[in-house]
């Protein structure tokens, strides 16, 4: 089974783009600011967003199920108050639930949290819990800089976020850490926010000592973990001057890498150098790179040719890769598969 850890609805009906604009002109201008009831999707415009795009490329690339959540740049934090992103975060997560529900055998929701920047995250904990609870949600999307590039809020090792982590391990629920849309003109929001956030978590996690905390916590590092396996050996040197215990004991019982990696020596080099243990295949389709690579005739962003061709892998890794690490890692995916007998 191909399960693919990082899928957002980046083809999501326009009604919800046109909803959104409105919901950010009524920030200024309340007149304009639209109800909940007045977004209207059907179930035959998400099956259509989704047969002609995701469903499509699952089917064309070989994968089998996707974790699923809303749109990473969408959720953009960083706009209006927590009550906007509340409303924001519910319609989006309500969305992928139906998706999940139209297609149950090849989708599974991820959750969106409401955060805003110097706002309590303990405030997201009712939308993360009617998620688990209702939607049968699988995981969440932590953004450590709900500011959009300005980087306010404390390091994800702070007591800032333990609410948060705190139900994390009650519902045993792993994050993905996921940046959302730069509004700083220095951060190009996919190319450089994205890996800047992957890279600074990791580092951050290796400073602290919160896994001391949580043992059992697990975070996702998306987009190949950043920077980070390119220069592991910097991390490692780091944690060596910070009198950190070595990596593998510090933090590879916590955290996993996927493999949104958009080149053959990119997964070669992720293969190599990161535990095979770590690594969850995932390609976040139709997301930030979209093309065709002309050097290959192939989409950059069909990440299982490069897992599949690359000869760090055993077939017995490859299954870990491809499912068996995914299963490990999201606990509740896992029940649900074998509730269905897979």
């Amino acid at each position: 089974m191909i399960i693919d850890c990082h899928g957002h609805y980046t083809t999501a009906p326009s009604a919800l783009e046109n909803w959104r604009s409105r919901q950010i002109a009524g920030i200024k201008d309340p007149a304009q600011a639209p109800r909940v009831s007045d977004l209207k999707i059907s179930d035959d415009e998400l099956r259509e967003s989704i047969e002609l795009n995701q469903l499509r490329f699952m089917k064309e690339r070989g994968s089998d199920i996707t974790l699923f959540s809303p749109r990473a740049s969408f959720m953009a934090h960083h706009i209006g108050d927590f009550q906007v992103s509340s409303t924001w975060a519910a319609i989006c997560n309500e969305l992928c639930y139906r998706v999940s529900q139209l297609f149950p055998d090849h989708f599974v929701p991820v959750t969106m949290l409401p955060q805003s920047p110097g706002v309590d995250p303990a405030t997201c904990i009712p939308e993360m819990e009617k998620c688990i609870k209702e939607y049968g949600n699988v995981g969440i999307n932590l953004n450590p800089d709900p500011s959009g590039g300005h980087w306010t809020s404390p390091p994800l090792t702070d007591r800032h976020w333990y609410p948060l982590y705190e139900k994390m391990v009650e519902y045993d629920v792993p994050a993905m850490i996921h940046v959302s849309t730069s509004c700083n003109a220095c951060f190009h929001t996919t190319g450089a926010h994205y890996i800047n956030a992957d890279t600074t978590a990791v580092m951050q996690l290796i400073q602290g000592n919160l896994f001391k905390d949580f043992p059992t916590l697990r975070f996702i590092i998306p987009h190949g973990g950043g920077a980070a396996p390119y220069h592991w050996g910097r991390y490692r040197g780091l944690a060596q001057e910070l009198k950190q215990p070595v990596l593998s004991e510090h933090l590879l019982k916590n955290i996993f890498f996927d493999t949104c990696v958009y080149h053959q020596p990119g997964i070669d080099l992720l293969t190599k150098v990161i535990p095979v243990e770590n690594i969850l295949f995932a390609s976040e389709m139709i997301g930030a790179v979209r093309g065709i690579d002309p050097e290959t005739g192939h989409y950059y962003d069909d990440t299982k040719r490069y897992v599949q061709a690359t000869a760090n892998l055993s077939e017995e890794q490859r299954f870990q890769v491809y499912e068996g690490n995914a299963r490990r890692v999201f606990p509740r995916l896992d029940a649900q598969l074998k509730a269905k007998g897979l």
